[in-house]
């Protein structure tokens, strides 16, 4: 066996770590409803590329890293959907009339606008072939031959799939309850936002357990209240950030405001608890991006923060 060379060794990170930044929104819109949760898809989006910087270690010419990428996610998504045991199987019937990919049907425009508007939680209630589907194709707008390639199915079975789910999808939205009102937040993520909006950062501290984890997209973790208090030092160098309470696939959570002014937070971050102190932080700062398509509330007593300093 001859050699690897590190240049190319190095090339190939290089451009994986590249291609990363600039995928990461498209593979966690596709990730989050196949999910069927903008947390659950940010956690398939991490571990796509942790599988695949082991993998290129392997690897000895570098892949067409794209559709590779988006291979890793589904199958890992599949993997987690099994493990659940929420993948329901479908039959693959004959294809429906699906409009060419060439063609600017305005029916077929309709519907792809439909499908990106529909709620991502909404998308778990689809089998999941019919799921992959109209996400590859209707919201991520790839051909029906790249959408054949990647799940390994013919273009006529993608056709059928496809005109099931789309039927499908508006059935469930025609019928789906509204998106979960405002929730009373907890005493203990109310204390939280407090100490944070205060600017309290030994008050915040002193809630950490001695155990405690935080993890950020994209950057190492950190563990233990001494390490994950210097979390805290990043956000004392700004005075306009502020929290409020807030509800999200029903899960408390944090909504994060880097302009109390703005309408909408920036991004989130949530917390487990044990006894009253934090065991885990998880912040999105570094990939707004899911915050884009989540379905977040804010808190029914969000109004006595009063955003603002």
């Amino acid at each position: 066996m001859s050699e690897r060379d590190p240049a190319v060794d190095r090339d190939r990170r290089e451009g994986l770590l590249a291609l990363a930044a600039a995928m990461r929104p498209e593979l966690h819109r596709y990730c989050a409803r196949l999910m069927g949760s903008v947390i659950d898809g940010e956690d398939v989006v991490q571990d796509t590329f942790a599988r695949a910087f082991v993998a290129l270690d392997e690897l000895r010419e570098v892949p067409q890293l794209r559709p590779w990428l988006f291979r890793i996610a589904h199958n890992r998504a599949l993997d987690l959907l099994r493990s659940r045991a929420i993948r329901a199987a479908e039959p693959i019937e004959a294809a429906f009339e699906i409009a060419d990919d060439t063609k600017a049907d305005p029916v077929e425009t309709l519907m792809r606008r439909q499908a990106v508007q529909t709620a991502v939680s909404r998308f778990a209630e689809l089998p999941v072939l019919q799921r992959s589907v109209v996400i590859l194709r209707d919201v991520l707008d790839e051909p029906l031959a790249e959408v054949a390639a990647l799940l390994g199915i013919t273009v006529d079975a993608v056709k059928g799939h496809l005109a099931r789910g789309r039927a499908r999808l508006r059935e469930i939205d025609a019928t789906a309850p509204a998106l979960p009102g405002a929730r009373i937040a907890s005493a203990a993520v109310v204390r939280y936002a407090t100490l944070f909006n205060q600017r309290d950062w030994d008050g915040l501290r002193a809630l950490l357990a001695d155990d405690v984890r935080l993890h950020q997209s994209m950057h190492q973790p950190r563990s233990g209240a001494a390490d994950v208090g210097m979390f805290f030092t990043v956000y004392a160098k700004s005075d306009r950030v502020w929290l409020t309470p807030a509800w999200l696939d029903g899960r408390e959570v944090i909504a994060v405001f880097e302009d109390p002014d703005a309408p909408t937070p920036d991004y989130f971050m949530w917390f487990e608890w044990r006894e009253g102190r934090i065991t885990f932080i998880r912040d999105y700062r570094h990939v707004r991006y899911v915050a884009d398509n989540a379905e977040l509330v804010l808190a029914r007593d969000a109004g006595s923060f009063g955003r603002g300093p």
